[in-house]
């Protein structure tokens, strides 16, 4: 991912210097496993765990050698084992590339998804907030894009807090499916290394043995990790859709913040243009896009081929680093959020209190007519508001056979929009409990 939108501990978590301290953090765990076997003596394991390291520097060795060797691991090892001298002969004893690769890359997937979890929960905590803030604050519920019924802004993160959340159990579940090594050899048979040094690498490393790998772990995982990375960056896009489209001109009921200094145009200087929303909308198809190879790279040749490996030096820092940048971005906007109130209750007023048509519908099927008679009553007063000058009250009150079923006092409270939102409390305490209660 381009450096305009990496984050610095993410950004850290991909960059190859940790990659190859994680392969060298597998090196080092499968020697103590063989040591405690007494395949490798003690002097010879201090040897390795003193002398052996990784930096920039040691980086760029690795890389002048895989020039020559054309192999990245192979280079790693060559280059380490000349820091450990003649201990270095123990290092990679009995290994093949992918055992070091895929357990480190899990190790590697396992911080980076620590630090989209914290994302999530810190997005989330903003959403409760703006929720709690705003349960009473009205506005008009939309369908289609048209006026429905009332709603509140509160409701609107109700449905944002719980999406989250849901959000934040797949990705548990994902951490969970990651968490996978494997010490046993080309095609998975141990026939180089007994599988007593699988357990104890593993262990020590926090990781979990594939029950049967082949030469890797199974891309699944894999693919299930993007594909969880894809519908948190999918919801988010549906956040930032709705910013956009509530800070249009004609609409205006919430607005990015606009910082002082900041500015919208480079030809028009009045404009605020949601442009945050904008690019969270654009990195989300990238990472949406990203989920597609990820599962094509499950299918792999017998026991492997490596068809995924360039995939996944793409697919996955990018799609962590670019979930990681609009989940901050997302935060940043909710904190700055103008929410506007007054012009949420001016715009109800567009549709001349025609948001009552259900209930009046409702009221009059529980006088006794027939729903379809109901509805032809309602809609011809509906339209007659619609497309003329008087308010949906107004009409209601002059029509005759409205006038047979329902009194004035009936049709005051029927257009009365919180009678909509009687029941809110019921919602926030299926999605905040106890904590809703003001």
């Amino acid at each position: 991912m381009i450096e305009r939108y990496t984050r610095e501990e993410m950004g850290r978590v991909w960059d190859e210097v940790n990659k190859f301290r994680k392969w060298l953090e597998v090196e080092i765990a499968v020697c103590r496993a063989w040591h405690k076997l007494g395949k490798i003596p003690s002097d010879a394991l201090k040897e390795i765990e003193k002398k052996t390291y990784v930096d920039e520097e040691v980086v760029k060795r690795i890389k002048e050698k895989e020039k020559v060797f054309k192999h990245d691991v192979l280079a790693f090892v060559s280059v380490i084992a000349e820091q450990a001298g003649e201990a270095g002969r123990f290092i990679h004893m009995g290994l093949t590339s992918s055992d070091v690769v895929d357990t480190a890359l899990a190790l590697i997937l396992r911080d980076a998804l620590g630090i989209i979890l914290r994302d999530v929960r810190e997005v989330m905590e903003k959403v409760k907030e703006l929720a709690l803030k705003h349960k009473d604050t009205l506005m008009m519920g939309r369908t289609h894009g048209v006026h429905a019924e009332p709603y509140t802004f509160g409701l609107k993160m109700c449905v944002w807090y719980d999406e989250l959340r849901r959000h934040t159990e797949r990705l548990e579940r994902a951490v969970d499916e990651i968490s996978y090594g494997k010490i046993s050899g080309a095609v998975g048979t141990y026939s180089n290394i007994p599988p007593e040094v699988e357990r104890l690498a593993l262990e020590e490393l926090g990781l979990k043995a594939e029950p049967a790998s082949t030469q890797i772990v199974h891309r699944d995982r894999h693919a299930f990790v993007l594909t969880s990375l894809a519908l948190v960056a999918s919801s988010l896009e549906k956040f930032a859709t709705e910013i956009r489209h509530l800070q249009r001109t004609e609409v205006l009921e919430v607005l990015e913040p606009f910082e002082k200094g900041q500015r919208g145009s480079s030809a028009m200087p009045h404009k605020k243009n949601p442009i945050h929303s904008e690019r969270i909308c654009g990195l989300a198809r990238v990472i949406r896009a990203n989920a597609f190879p990820a599962l094509e790279d499950i299918v792999l040749w017998h026991e492997r081929d490596i068809s995924h490996s360039s995939v996944e030096r793409v697919i996955l820092p990018d799609s962590f680093i670019a979930l990681d940048y609009i989940l901050n971005l997302f935060r940043d906007i909710l904190s700055g959020l103008v929410v506007n109130e007054e012009r949420m209750r001016k715009n109800m007023e567009l549709s001349k209190g025609l948001y009552a048509s259900s209930r009046i519908l409702v009221l009059l099927t529980q006088k006794g007519l027939s729903r379809d008679v109901a509805y032809d009553i309602v809609q011809r007063c509906a339209m007659r508001a619609w497309e003329g000058e008087k308010g949906f009250k107004e009409v209601l009150l002059e029509d005759e056979e409205v006038r047979k079923f329902l009194s004035p006092e009936e049709i005051e409270r029927a257009l009365d929009p919180w009678e909509f939102l009687k029941h809110r409390d019921y919602v926030y305490e299926k999605v905040f409990g106890s904590t809703a209660k003001r």
